[in-house]
């Protein structure tokens, strides 16, 4: 099943309403309400050659956002618990299959069906909560280094408190300092197709070239 299908939304629909609520997740939004917390962006970079392809073949995935301006969008507990729910169900749909696995070449990105690598992953998510009323440009395709300072994506979801992940590593969602990752870079809240730096000075050049793994 596509999310992006008839079907998919009903299906997201009925999952929203039979999926448990995260008790440790709201405990954490009552904890961190009143920490703003949020990573630096130090100026535009290049994104993923894995996104640029993306586009290529989706170009209304990427267009740009009717206003440049930010969006600001509050952390209610309805909304973690759609987060939640969406992050939940997708971790448990789509099986961690690398491109390679699967394609037979690196930097595929695309949307899963049963299996898919961890950008495909994050495009699923994001598609779903854009088809449920979260403004787009607070869901930015995010490329860090996880603790083994390999390439991982997940999806940063800015809000007023913070900015929160979708990992599909975990079901929990941490704010961004808490993940252990390196943050690198992500989609700019202006443009989709604009990314912008996370980190000060370069990473490690064979580190970002393959900037995702499972």
């Amino acid at each position: 099943m596509k999310i992006g299908t008839a079907v998919g939304a009903a299906v997201l629909a009925i999952v929203l309403h039979t999926l448990p609520a995260s008790a440790t997740g709201q405990a954490a939004l009552e904890q961190k309400a009143d920490r703003s917390l949020h990573s630096t962006e130090y100026g535009e970079t290049l994104p993923p050659i894995g996104y640029v392809n993306f586009c290529s073949t989706n170009a209304t995935e990427c267009k740009p956002y009717a206003s440049a301006a930010p969006s600001a969008m509050g952390m209610t507990p309805d909304r973690w618990n759609t987060l939640y729910q969406i992050n939940t169900y997708v971790n448990g749909k789509i099986k961690p299959v690398s491109d390679q696995s699967l394609y037979g070449q690196a930097e595929v990105w695309t949307y899963p069906t049963t299996a898919g690598d961890c950008e495909d992953f994050v495009l699923l998510k994001k598609r779903a909560l854009e088809k449920l009323g979260l403004p787009a440009k607070n869901l930015q395709i995010t490329v860090v280094l996880d603790e083994h300072m390999e390439g991982h994506a997940v999806l940063t979801v800015a809000t007023q408190e913070g900015d929160y992940i979708l990992d599909n590593r975990r079901n929990d969602i941490l704010l961004w300092n808490d993940t252990n990752y390196t943050f690198l870079k992500r989609q700019s809240s202006a443009n989709p197709k604009q990314w912008v730096a996370l980190l000060k000075k370069p990473a490690p050049a064979a580190t970002v070239a393959s900037a995702t793994k499972r």
